[in-house]
């Protein structure tokens, strides 16, 4: 008990497996730690980009309680069961002192938050601008909606009350985070390599947070509760247009970071002063 490994028999193969195992199993967290970190930031960045243009909130407060608390739990409890990478073996053993997030796998964290928060932000613009169930405002119209009041408009102040844009925006929100959740099957292998079905748990639970979420939108109860309302098709087409480009973005990052180390640049380190002089040998 105090030799630094017990072996429980006397294959090598052994070794080998636990290490595998326990690269996994650290593999796992840093993605459960990636995923909502991630998630969380696009909600920041969403609240804040709205604030800063001066728009309504694209989301009350109970619709970011339901993100976090039922889209954000489920995936990421289910990432816990991801399977091993196929080169987890390949890649050489880290420091002790290593940080669990070093720049490069923060700056993806910021990249996706980001974008996240954007296409959140994009789905609230796009009714009132664009929809063809919308108002079809003027930009300038929505980001001075605070100012409808008190100036003569051709519209209705009492648009900015309806639940259509906050609950196209919660809704981008709820599927481009499922997609991010496809994401962290792996930190560096790409979905061709490692498909989704691989980890049948988090598909379960990316179906069934989804079946929650349309309840909650067709279901006048939940509906009233969560201050949503029913989706057309055209919408559900927009929202999905919005999702989707995260998986591609996550894709590019993840190409970047398979690379060896220098060869972007073309950088070749030669260390010929690690080994002893040939005077030094011969002493």
């Amino acid at each position: 008990s105090a030799s630094d490994m017990v072996l429980a028999d006397d294959n090598f193969a052994s070794i080998v497996a636990a290490v595998a195992e326990g690269r996994a199993i650290y593999n796992n967290t840093k993605q459960f730690i990636r995923y909502m970190i991630s998630s969380n930031i696009g909600e920041v960045v969403c609240i804040f980009v709205a604030a800063v243009l001066g728009m309504p909130e694209t989301l009350v407060p109970v619709q970011l309680l339901w993100v976090n608390l039922v889209t954000d739990g489920l995936p990421a409890t289910a990432i816990g069961f991801n399977k091993q990478d196929s080169d987890v073996m390949m890649s050489k053993p880290r420091k002790v002192n290593e940080a669990v997030v070093n720049g490069w796998l923060f700056f993806r964290y910021m990249v996706i938050g980001v974008y996240v928060g954007l296409a959140t932000v994009a789905g609230f613009v796009w009714w009132f601008v664009y929809a063809d169930n919308g108002p079809k405002l003027p930009y300038t119209e929505l980001v001075n909606f605070d100012t409808c009041s008190t100036r003569q408009t051709e519209y209705s102040c009492s648009i900015f009350d309806d639940r259509h844009p906050s609950t196209v925006s919660m809704t981008v929100l709820v599927v481009v985070e499922m997609f991010n959740a496809l994401n962290n099957l792996s930190e560096n292998q790409s979905l061709l390599v490692i498909p989704p079905w691989s980890n049948v748990w988090l598909v379960a639970s990316i179906i069934i947070t989804m079946i929650l979420h349309v309840l909650i939108l067709y279901i006048k109860p939940l509906s009233i509760l969560f201050s949503v309302t029913p989706l057309s098709w055209s919408d559900w087409k927009v929202i999905f247009h919005l999702s989707f480009p995260v998986i591609l973005i996550d894709e590019i990052l993840k190409f970047f970071s398979r690379k060896p180390r220098g060869r972007m640049l073309n950088f070749r380190f030669r260390r010929l002063d690690m080994l002893p002089k040939r005077e030094v040998r011969d002493k």
